[in-house]
């Protein structure tokens, strides 16, 4: 995998109560096969980071930036994440460049 390119997918609830009236079963289930995916992500060497601001209202999203061979490789990881697939996150894929990052770990 080049780790030359790399690009982000910004998510957003399909349905924005559920993060102000809490998920229904199947949204809990999708968004925990999310973070599974996003930790084999992590573990294969392809995520950077992944993260979603604390808000809770309309304008609540999360970023997922990523290392891919190719856009259509990473079109691919996009529309994989279980929660794009069950439509409970709307996905949008950029190209990206990190310009700087702090040289330790994040936190939790």
């Amino acid at each position: 995998m080049s780790q030359d390119l790399q690009f982000l997918y910004m998510i957003r609830p399909a349905r924005p109560a559920m993060l102000t009236e809490g998920p229904t079963a199947a949204e809990r289930a999708a968004v925990g096969e999310h973070f599974a995916y996003l930790q084999a992500l992590q573990a294969s060497g392809a995520l950077v980071l992944a993260g979603r601001t604390q808000n809770t209202d309309e304008s609540s999203f999360g970023i997922v930036i990523f290392y891919a061979d190719s856009e259509a490789a990473a079109g691919q990881i996009m529309r994989s994440d279980p929660a794009v697939l069950a439509g409970v996150m709307v996905a949008t894929l950029y190209p990206y460049r990190i310009a700087l990052l702090a040289a330790h770990e994040p936190i939790g």
